[in-house]
């Protein structure tokens, strides 16, 4: 059954087009799990659920962070929501145009840490840590020709 679905794989190729437009099917993704390799790829769309949190960290290091609020699909209409992490010139982007309610599309790789609270407690958090972020929300205002960067802000 594994050949099988291997082989099926097989016959789909990542095509050429950029990463920001290329869909991804189920079926190269089990292309590329059967090589050996592993594959750690998040794709998500809803709204920010906080504002941008953007902090320094040294010399040109900065980091951008916001919860998005992602919709389950179901009858319940209830969101999940995510923290995601934007560095460097992304995070000042990210910053600079976004807000609180703005949709935006995220893809990124998950990212897991752990650690003990100031009560000794074991902690654990899981955060997607954005290889690119889409502004899908208009720009504020009434200017249609507002300096907004629609396209991935350069990592």
């Amino acid at each position: 059954m594994r050949e099988r679905v291997a082989a099926r794989a097989r016959r789909f190729a990542l095509d050429t087009k950029p990463a920001q437009t290329r869909a991804v099917s189920p079926a190269t993704l089990l292309n590329k799990t059967t090589k050996g390799e592993n594959v750690n790829v998040v794709t998500l769309i809803g709204n920010l659920a906080s504002d941008v949190d953007l902090r320094e960290l040294g010399e040109e290091r900065k980091v951008a962070s916001f919860l998005l609020a992602v919709d389950r699909p179901g009858p319940d209409k209830k969101a999940d929501f995510v923290r995601v992490s934007a560095w460097n010139r992304q995070a000042e982007v990210c910053s600079r145009f976004l807000s609180k309610g703005k949709r935006v599309g995220v893809d990124g790789r998950l990212r897991s840490s752990s650690w003990e609270d100031a009560e000794g407690k074991r902690r654990s958090a899981v955060e997607v840590v954005a290889n690119s972020v889409q502004f899908l929300s208009p720009p504020d205002g009434a200017a249609g020709d507002a300096d907004l960067p629609f396209e991935a802000a350069a990592a």
